[in-house]
């Protein structure tokens, strides 16, 4: 089975939708490449999400069975949710106040490692008695063969296209105005 780790910041001064942001770029990456991202990102909260990545790391290589290769890492899971609010008070014109919200985080960096690739022969559907292979990706359908009417129908749209349509409430009238 495969080892699993995580790690938590409590606490941290920002709010946790700019942290989200910064953990949509490292989620489903490997360990290295997200450490890369963070590194160059040009977020403030970027560098707290990197320590928490390292810590989940070291709680991983840590755990019993871990396989000993830091690069069969991946973050599997980091999210972000909401602390407690510090609430201040701003001076505003005229005697008023007005409310300032400090908001903090709980970011949460969850890293597993990827299972060995087991390789299987798979049998293609062409010669598990399928009609025909499968397009490749981003290949357009080819065009169905179109049904050829009959003759005679095609006669009997041609006569039906000559008559006038009836609709449900009938035609309207105009009024013409005349002179007494």
């Amino acid at each position: 089975m495969a080892v699993q780790a995580h790690a938590t910041a409590k606490y941290v001064r920002t709010s946790a939708q700019k942290a989200g942001l910064v953990l949509d770029l490292i989620r489903g990456r490997d360990v290295n490449a997200a450490l890369a991202t963070l590194r160059f990102a040009r977020k403030g909260v970027a560098r707290d999400i990197e320590k928490v990545l390292r810590s989940a790391i070291a709680n991983a290589s840590q755990k019993d069975g871990f396989g000993g290769d830091v690069e069969n890492l991946f973050v599997n899971a980091c999210y972000a949710n909401q602390g407690p609010s510090q609430k201040r008070i701003r001076p505003a014109p005229m005697g008023r106040a007005f409310r300032v919200v400090k908001r903090t985080a709980h970011l949460t960096v969850q890293v597993a490692e990827r299972p060995s690739l087991v390789i299987a022969p798979v049998e293609s559907p062409a010669h598990a008695g399928g009609d025909a292979p499968k397009r490749p990706r981003g290949a357009k359908p080819k065009p169905k063969a179109r049904a050829r009417k009959p003759a005679a129908a095609k006669k009997k749209t041609a006569a039906a296209a000559g008559r006038k349509k009836k609709t449900a409430g009938g035609a309207k009238k105009k009024k013409t105005a005349t002179k007494d």
